[in-house]
């Protein structure tokens, strides 16, 4: 491995920061809130390391959910790696190391990779991901113990937070598209994506808005991309 590999990878990864550790610390407040420990909180975000099933498994414990269901439900929302594996695999070197790695394939990580390891030499690979999924892991963990240990008494001495907290994350996310409107084809596909999604949400189908819009997005990209000379016009 690497270490000025390692080091750029961590430099890639500082902007998640933005949304890791305000996410993380609305994670922590509610966990202690629901009546967890700080450190099961902490040990949650250390373990499972996912924010969606972080948030629903803490949700269904308090509500009384049977622990195999609160699993199902888990793997459920993490079935999104089916995807991210294929995708991000060809782009893999043969270190026996990556098994190990693929615990810090995050959302935000893997579309960051996917920008990024296609453009380095292969040799530079695994530092590169090291190094960005640690600083994000670190930072989901350090969010998590600071929300649970002084997010109490931040968001009474700041009401506001409480509301804010919760759209640091899809503020990162469209940080993160920003970069992919290189081509109509691209954003053709992201803005389909992003209406279909507001138009379920609005519609009162909220919890399957995101998935579907990302369906309908991920079908209109191959139906273009196979019928048409989208991907040669780019935008300067």
């Amino acid at each position: 491995m690497r270490a000025h590999a390692f080091w750029k990878g961590v430099r890639d990864a500082v902007p998640l920061l933005g949304g890791y550790i305000p996410v993380g610390m609305s994670f922590g407040l509610i966990a202690v809130q629901a009546g967890f420990n700080v450190w099961i909180a902490v040990v949650m975000s250390l373990v499972i390391y996912a924010g969606a099933s972080q948030f629903l498994f803490v949700a269904m414990l308090t509500s009384g959910a049977p622990l195999w269901l609160v699993i199902v439900m888990t793997l459920l929302i993490n079935a999104r790696h089916v995807v991210y594996g294929p995708n991000i695999a060809p782009w893999l070197t043969s270190s026996r190391w990556w098994p190990w790695m693929m615990h810090g394939l995050t959302d935000q990580i893997f579309a960051l990779a996917h920008v990024r390891l296609p453009q380095m030499p292969e040799q530079e690979r695994l530092g590169w991901f090291a190094g960005a999924a640690l600083l994000a892991w670190i930072s989901w963990i350090a969010g998590t113990a600071f929300g649970g240990i002084a997010g109490a008494e931040l968001t009474q001495r700041w009401p506001m937070l409480e509301s804010v907290l919760p759209f640091a994350l899809p503020a990162m996310f469209l940080v993160l598209l920003t970069p992919r409107f290189t081509s109509r084809l691209w954003a053709v596909t992201l803005i389909t994506t992003m209406l279909v999604a507001a138009i379920l949400a609005l519609a009162g189908i909220k919890n399957s808005a995101i998935p579907l819009g990302a369906l309908c997005g991920a079908l209109l990209f191959y139906v273009l991309k196979s019928t048409t000379r989208f991907e040669e016009v780019k935008y300067g």
